[in-house]
């Protein structure tokens, strides 16, 4: 590579939207390669690395303050090898050198800065600087001199922090096998949870506010075992007061990626396709406990937006949207009173103002180009029921007003300038999306719905598998590259598994339990348990991590664990269960510690610590008695349970290979049978609804 080829950007060919973002940049972007890590040691230089992605907020400050501006190009090209990165594509780098930086500076997030050595190794960590030191804040035209003196004067300290970060990489790493049992981590989470609980506005803490779904999950299990009353009500209170709030998106459904205020009112308004997918879950779950529509409308209301706006026309799920349109945060969102009166008739404009809460002075705090008095984030104070008793209408009639008017809203915001759509499809993240229609047509009685997880669930095994089997983790512009990571695996089988149970189709558990056997081959820890991060044969980084925390998303590992219960509990193979006891082994304690981290996790103890429940329907799928018990068990919240169907009259059906002991269940008096099994123990098969009903323990 010769000097003119060095001292350009070389982007300009990437698939990611948020590399392709800097392409034109005047700084001499690398991709993550060997080739920008040869030519940095070829020219002794230190490396400067990049990592955001597209819908960033900050990425997009920082790059128009700095990456845009030539004075701070000239000082990066003349100092660095400079590298960007897409965290959403390569995870494994994101996660390591986020690491390095919580170690470094006792915090992290977006966009996140690394300086390191050519050989990789970090001495220097930080997130988001300005061109200009302001505030308090180092700023890129006083970092850059610094740590080019640093580099050139000093290689002792570059050396010693070099090691001490590796050091503690090193030791992060290490785990101790821990007591088995749930020593009461459990109580102890849910307990942390109430601690944190706002009891004002729903959520935990203060601000910002994230969903965290799975915290929400955790405390469903936590009252439907242990009757614990004030944890279904701090579930209901959070997903009332987020879908209330401003967080979600009233016209267009969906929910923002977190609130920047304490009421859940102000957004940060992008949308992860990730919150989109744990969100319905968690109001599908709700909805099976409390049988209140509201939590049903609004999962149908995000699959809506997903599968109107998030979806390829192969069926791969995209991304992500932006939180900017027009070069500022939120407008796409925002309204003034004039804009809506405009547009609605008189008396649907005085239901608007009641309902969204209108004023002329407004709610959004920040500057906003356009439009006369001030900007309204548009959000409810009462429930639907709470409101349809206020305006004397039933709630029916309020929903179709509703509905009418936010017709109109919603085509008028159509016309404006759309944020950013972030259009690579990732094999994790549609995992957890298939996973949510899948159970979201099994719960709502939708077939649309699950034709859609169908579709999606097909093409990533078709467009992200490669002939040994093994997966992809991105695919862009007709192109699947970057080798799959443990999220991949462990969130499509996921996805898979509710397929099955959706579907009955025995393609989807043997396509779950096949990827689960490359994830053991090539992910687990042979050693010491738990599964790596990277595959044995990935790209070999600075340490290879293994990751467990539950933060927005979460971890491979505690996804891991409940697959391979829930796997061996419907293929019958033990060596499944001997895997999750391993993995409960060395992490517990780890968990110890922090139980509140890792709710994820603790709903995989539950399940392997509390009776399952394995279930055999043998009939008719298009049978109404067959219909009718299936439909038992897709309304009732009955998280420890698993599902199998085996069709009647036929000698040796396909689920017969996937779990052998189907094929001695067969329907009693030419009528679907149901077999229960639970605690080990198996309970005469009946036919009768009620009976079924009361083997399950389900109120009716």
């Amino acid at each position: 590579m010769n000097n003119e080829q060095i001292n350009r950007n070389h982007l300009q060919f990437e698939k990611s939207p948020y590399l392709l973002q800097h392409a034109n940049n005047p700084v001499h972007w690398f991709p993550w390669s060997d080739d920008a890590f040869t030519y940095a040691r070829k020219e002794n230089k230190p490396v400067f690395l990049s990592i955001g992605y597209s819908t960033c907020h900050w990425c997009h400050v920082m790059a128009h303050e700095s990456f845009e501006d030539s004075e701070v190009a000239d000082l990066l090209n003349r100092t660095f090898i400079c590298i960007k990165v897409d965290r959403e594509e390569r995870p494994d780098i994101d996660h390591l050198y986020m690491t390095v930086c919580q170690m470094m500076t006792g915090g992290g997030g977006w966009p996140l800065t690394i300086i390191m050595t050519p050989d990789k190794e970090p001495f220097f960590a930080g997130t988001y600087f300005p061109k200009e030191s302001r505030m308090g804040r180092l700023g890129m035209l006083d970092l850059i001199p610094r740590i080019d003196y640093l580099w050139k004067n000093s290689t002792d300290e570059i050396q010693t922090a070099t090691q001490q970060v590796l050091a503690a990489l090193k030791k992060e790493r290490h785990q101790q096998i821990g007591a088995s049992g749930n020593d009461n981590l459990i109580i102890k989470a849910a307990e942390q949870l109430k601690a944190r609980f706002d009891q004002k506005y729903g959520g935990f803490g203060d601000a910002p506010k994230f969903p965290t779904p799975h915290n929400l999950r955790f405390l469903l299990r936590h009252w439907k075992h242990s009757g614990d009353g004030e944890a279904l009500q701090m579930v209901e209170m959070t997903l009332r007061a987020m879908r209330q709030g401003g967080i979600y998106d009233h016209l267009g459904f969906g929910f923002h990626r977190y609130s920047t205020d304490q009421r859940w009112l102000v957004p940060h308004f992008e949308k992860m396709l990730y919150d989109q997918a744990l969100l319905t879950l968690t109001f599908l779950e709700t909805f099976q406990v409390t049988k209140n529509e509201f939590y049903a409308r609004t999962a149908s209301e995000i699959l809506s937006y997903i599968a109107r706006d998030m979806t390829n026309s192969q069926g791969g799920f995209f991304s992500a949207e932006d939180a900017d349109s027009e070069g500022e945060e939120g407008r796409f969102y925002l309204w003034s009173m004039d804009e809506i009166q405009g547009i609605l008739d008189s008396e649907e404009f005085q239901l608007a103002k009641q309902v969204y809460n209108l004023s002329q002075e407004g709610n959004f705090d920040e500057p906003v180009s356009g439009g006369s008095g001030g900007f309204n984030i548009l959000h409810q104070n009462y429930s639907p029921a709470e409101l349809a008793v206020s305006l004397n209408l039933t709630e029916a009639e309020l929903q179709e007003r509703l509905e009418r008017m936010r017709t109109k809203l919603f085509l008028a915001r159509d016309k404006r300038s759309h944020p950013h759509k972030d259009k690579k499809v990732l094999t994790d993240w549609n995992g957890l999306m298939i996973a949510a229609f899948a159970f979201g047509g099994r719960v709502l009685d939708d077939m649309n719905l699950i034709q859609l997880a169908e579709k999606a669930g097909h093409f990533i095994l078709k467009k992200l598998r490669t002939p040994s089997g093994t997966l992809f983790h991105r695919f862009k512009d007709d192109d699947a590259s970057i080798p799959g990571n443990l999220d991949d695996y462990a969130f499509l089988i996921w996805g898979l598994t509710e397929l099955y149970e959706a579907t009955f189709e025995p393609f989807y558990l043997k396509e779950a339990i096949e990827l689960m056997q490359i994830q053991l081959d090539h992910f687990w820890d042979q050693k010491a348990g738990g599964f790596f991060f990277t595959a044995d044969d990935a790209e070999a980084l600075l340490v290879r991590q293994k990751l467990i925390y539950d933060g927005a998303i979460p971890s491979g590992n505690s996804v891991s664990l409940m697959n391979l219960l829930r796997l061996s509990r419907m293929s019958g193979r033990v060596e499944f269960e001997k895997y999750a006891e391993k993995m409960i082994q060395i992490f517990m304690n780890e968990i110890k510690l922090a139980p509140l981290a890792y709710t994820e996790f603790l709903n995989g103890l539950y399940f392997s610590s509390e009776p399952t429940q394995e279930i055999v329907i043998t009939g008719d799928l298009n049978s109404t008695d067959t219909k009718d018990m299936v439909k038992v068990l897709t309304q009732n919240f009955l998280p420890n349970k698993v599902v199998l169907f085996r069709p009647a009259f036929e000698e040796n059906p396909p689920i017969t290979t996937l779990a052998d002991f189907t094929r001695f269940h067969h329907p009693i008096n030419d009528r679907a049978t149901i077999y229960i099994c639970q605690d080990f123990q198996c309970q005469k098969p009946t036919n009768d609804i009620q009976e079924m009903q009361k083997l399950l323990g389900i109120e009716h």
